[in-house]
C-alpha cells in the first residue's frame, strides 16, 4: 500500500522539483500556454532556480516543501513554494500596501498529473498552512490561470475563493488571464479546511 508525506525540500531535490514542474506544465498547461514556450523550457535552468530557492531563500518564512509517494520506492511527486507576499502577488495597479504584512503568497503548487488525486496537494497545502501559522501569517493568496479548472477547483474545494483581483501574463506576446484566490489561515489545525481532503 502506498503512503504519502510532506517534508522540507533539500538541495538534492532541485532536479526532481524541476522535472515535476516541467512534466506538470506540459500536461496541465498545454491548452493554456503556447506549445513552443512549453517545449523550450530548460529543465537544467529550472533546477538551478529551485536549488537557489531551497538553499538561499529570501527569508526564513520562504519555504519549498515536497510531497513524497512512498511504496516499494520513494518518489518526489509534487511541491509547494510560498513565503510572505511581495510585489509579485499584487494585481496590476494595486498599491504596494494592498496586501498586509501578514499575508502568505503561494508561488507554486504542483503535483505531477500521474500522481494526482492521491491527497498530495492537500497534504502540501496543509503543511504550508502549519508553517504560515507558525510564522504569524493570517491570510494567503495564490494566482491561478483562469483556464486552469483543476487548480481553481482544488483551491475552491479547500476553502479558497477569488478575491476579485485579475491580471494577464504576457507569454511570448500572448496574454494569459489569471485570477487571485485568497483564504484566511485557520488559527488551529482543527480549522484547517484542507486537512482532510
Amino acid at each position: 500500500m502506498a503512503a504519502g508525506y510532506v517534508r522540507p525540500a533539500r538541495p538534492e531535490d532541485a532536479g526532481e522539483i524541476a522535472r515535476v514542474q516541467l512534466a506538470t506544465w506540459r500536461v496541465a498547461y498545454r491548452r493554456i500556454l503556447p506549445r513552443h514556450v512549453l517545449d523550450n523550457l530548460d529543465e537544467a535552468y529550472l533546477a538551478r532556480r529551485w536549488s537557489a530557492a531551497v538553499q538561499e531563500p529570501p527569508s526564513g518564512a520562504h519555504r519549498v516543501l515536497v510531497a513524497v509517494e512512498e511504496a516499494a520506492q520513494s518518489y518526489l511527486v509534487g511541491f509547494i513554494a510560498s513565503g510572505p507576499a511581495d510585489a509579485e502577488a499584487l494585481a496590476p495597479g494595486e498599491p504596494a500596501d494592498a496586501l498586509a504584512s501578514g499575508v502568505a503568497a503561494v508561488t507554486d503548487l504542483l503535483v505531477e498529473p500521474r500522481w494526482g488525486r492521491r491527497g498530495h496537494g492537500s497534504r502540501l497545502l496543509a503543511a504550508a498552512v502549519e508553517h504560515w501559522r507558525a510564522d504569524g501569517l493570517t491570510r494567503a493568496v495564490a494566482w491561478a490561470f483562469d483556464a486552469d479548472t483543476a487548480t481553481r477547483n482544488f483551491l475552491g474545494s479547500t476553502g479558497w475563493e477569488p478575491d476579485g483581483a485579475t491580471r494577464a501574463l504576457d507569454v511570448d506576446d500572448m496574454l494569459v488571464p489569471q485570477l487571485r484566490f485568497h483564504v484566511a489561515v485557520p488559527e488551529s489545525a482543527d480549522e484547517n479546511p484542507s486537512a482532510d481532503r
